[in-house]
């Protein structure tokens, strides 16, 4: 059986595999790493690049791989292994798909066999692997692209605009929502698919018996992610850095609670939670609950109240409103700083999603900073993975500029 530490130390990959980041022609030809629901899809969006091509495919899950070779415009090699992938000195790139606790382990051999990497979010599962990815891929020199596409989403720029440039005045609190949860009832362990290495799927991840959930509901348990905290939690804590330009948070606090699904599973984030964040100049807050709505529900997102107005922002919605002026009686009430604006359409996340890929092919070729590089990765994901940690021990961190540390 390989042992944990083969997969972090073991694949013989140094930097002597270190190469130039574009292949002959100009073109860009790229590794693809986890094939599931996302990385079957970011995949050929990739491909669809004149000057770039997905000449590998790899999963731990025959049916991804089958899925994703079939779906790209050229013939791709089909791989179980990812360090077939990152061995192979003619691919100048790889997509980094997989479950989040190999996110970081990835980009650091990728750093280290001289590829640049385009890396879903979060960063990692694990605050001291995420950092390590940032102290790799910046000594390598290598371009890394976090996928918080939202950054590259074009009503999400304009709302960046009027934050940033005052309209609402000073924000004193961000209000994330997210409706839902990945967490369900313990499962008995049952012996793996045929076609799947459970094995390589648990990688760098304490060895636990295999289960359909921790398959294909990966992201419910903490070995392997942090349920919707970090899934969509990071997306919406990123908007709230860019917009405000916030740094790292000062501490954190959490309350959660099993009240929709029974019984508990410890292993798994709780079903409902609230978490909140005290920052240099606002405080952050997150629950995943919201007032539902029809279709492509437009409550998700953040909320940024300010001392002249509000905003609300999510991917199927924009609200801006004024703050009412409140005068003695008698006298003329002045006109609002701004006009109210309420836009609501059908979520369209196709272009953003091209336009971050494309973002990432050009910072290959030009060796500038990409839209998302690692460091703003890293400080988008640090406020989720500090919120696990409040919600796993009921404890409450500060954040010391390398580690947390337990208040009280």
């Amino acid at each position: 059986m390989t042992s944990r530490r083969s997969f972090l130390v073991g694949s013989g990959l140094t930097a002597a595999l270190a190469r130039s980041a574009v292949g002959s022609n100009d073109r860009i030809r790229m590794g693809a790493i986890g094939t599931g629901v996302r990385g079957s899809y970011m995949a050929p969006v990739f491909a669809a690049n004149p000057d770039c091509e997905v000449v590998a495919v790899c999963d731990v899950y025959k049916p991804n791989r089958d899925k994703t070779t079939a779906a790209l415009p050229a013939p791709a090699d089909a791989v179980v292994d990812y360090r077939r992938i990152m061995e192979r000195k003619d691919i100048d790139a790889v997509l980094i798909a997989t479950p989040d606790h190999w996110h970081a382990p990835m980009v650091i051999e990728a750093a280290q066999a001289g590829k640049d990497a385009y890396c879903e979010k979060p960063v990692s599962n694990s605050i001291e692997a995420a950092w390590r990815a940032v102290g790799a891929a910046n000594k390598a020199g290598r371009i890394v692209q976090i996928g918080l596409q939202q950054r590259s989403w074009a009503h999400f720029q304009q709302c960046q605009e009027w934050v940033s440039g005052g309209r609402f005045g000073a924000i004193y609190h961000a209000q994330m929502h997210w409706q839902g949860h990945y967490s369900h009832a313990p499962e008995a362990p049952v012996d793996p698919p045929a076609d799947l290495d459970w094995e390589l799927f648990q990688g760098p991840a304490e060895r636990k018996p295999y289960s359909p959930g921790r398959q294909f509901d990966w992201r419910g348990y903490f070995d392997y992610g942090g349920g919707i905290i970090t899934d969509q939690g990071v997306h919406l804590a990123d908007l709230v850095r860019w917009y405000l330009n916030a740094g790292a948070p000062l501490s954190v606090a959490a309350s959660g609670q099993w009240v929709r699904v029974a019984p508990p599973n410890p292993e798994q984030p709780p079903d409902t939670f609230v978490i909140t964040w005290k920052y240099d100049n606002f405080v952050l807050s997150f629950a995943n609950t919201l007032m539902p709505g029809p279709d492509v529900n437009p409550e998700h997102g953040v909320y940024f109240y300010g001392k002249t107005g509000t905003l609300h922002v999510s991917r199927a919605s924009y609200t801006a409103r004024p703050l009412p002026v409140r005068v003695p009686p008698g006298q003329t009430v002045p006109p609002p700083p701004f006009e109210e604006v309420n836009e609501h359409f059908r979520q369209q996340g196709q272009p953003a999603d091209r336009t971050h890929a494309r973002n990432f092919l050009d910072c290959v070729k030009s060796r500038q900073k990409p839209i998302t590089d690692i460091e703003t990765g890293f400080y988008s994901t640090l406020p989720l993975l500090l919120g696990v940690l409040a919600v796993r021990t009921g404890k409450q961190y500060a954040w010391n500029g390398r580690s947390a540390v337990a208040c009280g």
